[in-house]
């Protein structure tokens, strides 16, 4: 039973920071009035170029993850421009966007070659008697580079969006970008930068999921990963930290469904394939309903700016 626990928290964050890191990026540019739907297909696009990056250069696993981070704020741009400059439904673009990237994806995959190409990936860090320790050793102290980077990386988002000044603008945008544009802020140009921004972690968590976690590339290699990471964004009520506690909730979930068919507990299967999203439709409808907790929504979410209108 010890070694069924162990072996299950051990794989909780290899599941949980893809999750935390998509989730956080939705965060960015949805703080700024952007709603943003294009987790899935962004996430497809990070997984596809860090596979592409490790299988062309060699390896290097974190050069990978770059390059995976930057395909997706690229394409990101396309999702900007519809939205931002053309002022197009932000719901309409952004279903757009990943079934773009679905056909993108599995088409640039297949004419390059790397379908079913296994890579190196991301190596555990081995921490010197740390790791060796029994339980926690393994749970705490033998996980890749990005996950002991997830932590650093949610403090200094959190900090700059309640405390810095580009935080606080980008925040002011997505509450009230008439009164932003009237005080001197640029709406599009924060709006630009957040979705770049926010879509650079989501190709991350794409990129970790590839390179870090399978190690190849499959068509639709995310399994509606980016879909829950959507939901985690309106549980977590546009807070950060939330996501990263939703995330968990996710990874666990994700990391128990193979250890209980590797244990052989009798479970229908299709049911354990549902369960993620069964838990997502409950938290969905738990957010909803609930009373306690204050939604930081920004208030502008979703509602297109055009400079000559004043509301």
């Amino acid at each position: 039973m010890l070694n069924f626990l162990v072996s299950w928290l051990a794989d909780v964050p290899d599941s949980a920071a893809a999750y935390a890191l998509a989730a956080l990026g939705l965060i960015i540019s949805e703080r700024a009035g952007v709603l943003n739907l294009t987790a899935e297909g962004l996430m497809l696009v990070g997984a596809m170029s860090g596979i592409g990056a490790a299988l062309t250069f060699g390896g290097q696993p974190e050069l990978a993850l770059l390059v995976a981070m930057v395909a997706a704020a690229v394409i990101s741009l396309l999702f900007a421009m519809m939205v931002v400059v053309l002022r197009v439904n932000q719901v309409i673009s952004g279903l757009a966007i990943v079934f773009f990237c679905q056909g993108l994806t599995n088409l640039v995959g297949n004419l390059a070659g790397w379908q079913n190409k296994p890579v190196v990936g991301l190596l555990h860090v081995h921490i010197p008697w740390l790791s060796d320790l029994p339980v926690v050793g393994r749970i705490l102290f033998s996980q890749n580079l990005v996950i002991y980077l997830t932590i650093p990386i949610f403090i200094l988002v959190s900090y700059a969006l309640r405390n810095s000044m580009a935080g606080l603008r980008l925040r002011a945008v997505g509450e009230n970008p008439e009164a932003a544009d009237a005080a001197g802020i640029s709406v599009a140009t924060t709006r630009f930068l957040a979705i770049a921004g926010g879509s650079a972690l989501i190709g991350l968590a794409g990129g970790l999921l590839a390179v870090g976690g399978v190690k190849v590339w499959v068509a639709d290699i995310t399994g509606g990963r980016g879909w829950i990471a959507v939901a985690l964004v309106i549980f977590a009520r546009w807070q950060p930290w939330r996501a990263l506690a939703g995330a968990l909730l996710f990874g666990c979930i994700e990391s128990l469904i193979p250890r209980i068919a590797a244990a052989g507990i009798q479970a229908p299967q299709y049911f354990m394939l549902m369960l993620p999203y069964i838990i997502t439709l409950a938290v969905m409808v738990w957010s909803s309903l609930s009373k306690r907790a204050t939604s930081e929504e920004p208030g502008a979410l979703g509602r297109a700016f055009v400079r000559e209108e004043r509301r």
